[in-house]
This record gives C-alpha cells, sequence and structure tokens, in this order.
C-alpha cells in the first residue's frame, strides 16, 4: 500500500513534495463498456493505461495520473455492464482536471483509448487551448484495424492482461468497416448491427501481435509528447 502523499506514475513514485512545474501530465482516459463475450468492460481504460506508463518509462519529466474510467458509451447502453456519464458531463469532468493540473504541470495530455469519447475530449482540449492552458489529447491510429473487441484489441489485450481474455468465447461480428457504420451506430446503437457486440474478427489475435500494436502506439504518444515540447 503506498503511503499517505504519495502516487504511482510511469515507473517511479511521486511524492507530494515533488516539483511539477516541468512535467508532463498524461491522463489516460478509457471507458466502461462491453467488448464482446470474451473480453473486459475496462478493455479500453487498460490499453490507454498501458500505452501510458510505457510512454511515460521511454520519456523525462512525465507523469501519469490515475485513469479516468468512465466515457462517452452511449452507443453500447442496451448490453447489461455498459456505464456511460455521456458526452457533456465527460467534456466538463476533463476540462475540470485540465484547470486543476493546469499550471500545476507543463502540459496535459489526455490519452484516450476510446473512440467514442472523441466529442467530448475535443471539446474540452478547446475550452482549455481558448482558456490558454497548456493542453492535447492523443488516440490510437492503427490503419486497418477492426473497430471494437476484434483482432486488434484482442491481441492488445492478450499482451496486456492475458488472464483476462476468454478466447473460448470469442466470435467474428459485424465486419462492416467502421467508417461505413458510425451512421447506423449513431442512430440505432451497437446492438442492433452488432449483436454480439463485436465490430470485427478476433480470429488470428496473438499477445506477440499485441505487443508489437503497443510498441507502435507508445512510439506514436512519445512523439506526441516530443513534437510539444520541441515546439515551445
Amino acid at each position: 500500500m503506498e503511503s499517505a502523499g504519495t502516487y504511482q506514475h510511469g515507473s517511479r513514485p511521486w511524492t507530494a513534495a515533488t516539483d511539477t512545474h516541468s512535467e508532463t501530465l498524461l491522463v489516460p482516459l478509457g471507458s466502461t463498456e462491453q467488448h464482446g463475450p470474451h473480453l473486459p468492460f475496462d478493455t479500453d481504460t487498460r490499453i490507454a493505461c498501458a500505452v501510458a506508463d510505457h510512454a511515460a518509462a521511454m520519456c523525462s519529466a512525465v507523469v501519469v495520473a490515475p485513469a479516468v474510467a468512465y466515457g462517452s458509451s452511449g452507443e453500447h447502453q442496451a448490453f447489461p455492464g455498459t456505464l456511460s456519464i455521456g458526452n457533456e458531463a465527460l467534456a466538463f469532468l476533463l476540462t475540470e482536471l485540465g484547470r486543476s493540473a493546469l499550471p500545476q504541470f507543463g502540459h496535459v495530455v489526455i490519452v484516450n483509448g476510446h473512440g467514442g469519447n472523441h466529442t467530448a475530449v475535443t471539446a474540452a482540449i478547446a475550452t482549455l487551448t481558448h482558456e490558454q492552458r497548456s493542453a492535447s489529447a492523443w488516440w490510437p491510429s492503427i490503419p486497418k484495424s477492426d473497430a471494437h473487441a476484434g483482432r486488434t484489441e484482442t491481441s492488445l489485450m492478450l499482451a496486456i492482461g492475458p488472464e483476462s481474455v476468454d478466447l473460448a468465447a470469442a466470435e467474428a461480428g459485424n465486419t462492416t468497416p467502421i467508417a461505413e457504420l458510425i451512421p447506423d451506430l449513431i442512430a440505432d446503437g451497437v446492438q442492433p448491427h452488432a449483436p454480439n457486440g463485436i465490430m470485427g474478427d478476433p480470429a488470428g489475435a496473438s499477445a506477440r501481435e499485441g505487443s508489437d500494436l503497443l510498441d507502435r502506439l507508445v512510439l506514436s504518444l512519445v512523439d506526441h509528447i516530443e513534437a510539444h515540447r520541441s515546439s515551445n
């Protein structure tokens, strides 16, 4: 158990006496939503945390905050267990976190692991930037990846937390490209178009592939951090 006034960030302890003014704060943001019958509800949060922690280990003066585990997941609400706070509440929460963190920290990066949070994250960053606070957002970008609980996320979870993956329950879902599905998902939610909650196909997922994907995401976040530093 950590002592009072001590938090875990990256790979080193951070005490309340630490001077953080020159440091970058990473805020992992995920969701609590169904990920098919084979992945845990906190898949997005775990991925965001893993990317943030690994990036912090590769960079100097980077702090990882405790994760925000609830997001905007209304499209998954028909599946039992999904817990969503919606766009308005999430944007407000992230804005207030940014106001609290800045100027304690030199810069805040929201590390977003759930695509449904995009609207709220964009709104929060716009508000903070308008207030002349130094904040930005990063989210995964993997070309040709499937959208939800398919091979991409299953591979990542096999690398990050294999004990939480039930491969025996994995099955193919709706494999229509996400760009074509988005209008229907916005209108109807996920369940009518992917009854098992999967948009993609977990077949072929592996821990090795997940480790390679995680490395790519970590390097992308590191590049994001360094690009901000070089521009200031």
